[in-house]
């Protein structure tokens, strides 16, 4: 089976992005769009593709772990970034600043 699932959302959540091995110096950052188990999120720098994350909600929960699928330059030296989280569910409408 190709494509998605899930469907994104074009939904833009402050978190704090961190490499799993260097969880203590995130980068606090947008997300593009969401989904159930995933997340597109900007980064200043670039990531390797199953990269291991951590994306926490800018409230203090728990942080997702997550495994970097692809990461895209955008303009002005930043990256796109997208995220799976494949054994959680993540319910993005709690954390929405829509």
């Amino acid at each position: 089976m190709n494509g998605r699932i899930e469907k994104r959302l074009p939904t833009s959540v402050c978190v704090y992005l961190a490499a799993l091995e260097e969880p203590r110096a995130p980068e606090r950052t947008l997300t593009e769009n969401v989904s159930p188990h995933g997340v597109r999120v900007i980064s200043q720098r670039s990531w390797r593709s199953g990269e291991e994350s951590l994306v926490t909600f800018l409230t203090g929960e728990f942080p997702q772990v997550g495994k970097v699928i692809y990461c895209v330059p955008k303009a002005g030296d930043r990256f796109c970034l997208g995220v799976e989280f494949p054994t959680r569910t993540v319910k993005w409408g709690e954390h929405s600043s829509d």
